[in-house]
């Protein structure tokens, strides 16, 4: 099983963003996951990246060539697969894992998971979609999502798309669960 992990390439203020990241490696190698990702060897994408092959673990990933430059591209994956743009990049991020995964990130990392809970949505991918929210990071965009649902932009189903925790642990537990069931029924349209 594999799972597509978004997030920042840059490490952020706070440790506890890092030490998320590398929590999650762990649990990934210890639990035989795969893990699918942007491709850097910077910020949080490198921290995971790193962390996962040190242990022994699973890395594809998946660049544009606008990107595959050698202070950014970490070169030691299992698998790396250099693509013509960021968009074959977000599609085969999603095609090759069973699950989906944000941890903090900037406007990248907003784009890729707004862009799969978009897909998922329209019902062009049924995986299930995980937020780890460290130190309370997306309260403010959680925030925000209430506030497009109570203005009548986005429907009450379509926020339990996602699974939100500030535990790993259970988070991962959470999407294992839901791996391969749709969380809506997939007759309905949008």
């Amino acid at each position: 099983m594999n799972i597509c992990i978004y997030c920042g390439s840059l490490s952020g203020s706070n440790p506890a963003y890092t030490s998320a990241a590398e929590e999650v490696a762990h649990e990934l190698v210890s639990r035989n996951w795969g893990l699918v990702y942007g491709g850097g060897s910077i910020g949080i994408m490198g921290s995971i990246a790193s962390t996962v092959r040190a242990s022994g673990g699973y890395v594809h990933g998946i660049i544009p060539t606008f990107l595959a430059v050698d202070e950014v591209m970490y070169r030691d994956c299992s698998e790396l697969t250099i693509v013509e743009s960021m968009h074959r990049r977000k599609q085969l991020m999603i095609d090759h894992s069973s699950m989906l995964l944000a941890l903090p990130g900037g406007y990248g990392t907003l784009d890729e998971l707004f862009e799969a809970i978009t897909w998922k949505q329209l019902q062009l991918h049924d995986r299930p979609i995980g937020l780890l929210n460290v130190d309370g990071y997306f309260d403010p965009l959680l925030s925000l999502i209430d506030h497009m649902s109570a203005t009548g932009f986005v429907r009450e189903k379509h926020k339990s798309m996602m699974i939100v925790s500030d535990s790993v642990v259970d988070l991962l537990n959470a999407l294992e669960a839901h791996a391969g069931n749709p969380l809506y029924d997939r007759t309905e349209r949008g």
